[in-house]
């Protein structure tokens, strides 16, 4: 099962985060920027879980 590549930050939901952008999630997928993620000191406000780097999805051609 892939991950789940939302497009956009949870929090600020203006910053654009397409499959190749840094951002940052828990375990349940919930997505965030980078600025974001900090200033939550990286735990998720959903679930309380840890934000980690998102994994970049590799472009197919």
């Amino acid at each position: 099962m892939a991950l789940e590549m939302r497009d956009r930050c949870e929090r600020c939901t203006t910053a654009e985060l397409p499959s190749d952008a840094p951002a940052r999630i828990c375990s349940y997928e919930c997505t965030f920027c980078v600025p974001c993620a900090e200033a939550m000191a990286g735990v998720c406000p959903n679930c309380g879980g840890e934000l980690v780097a998102r994994p970049r999805r590799a472009v197919c051609g």
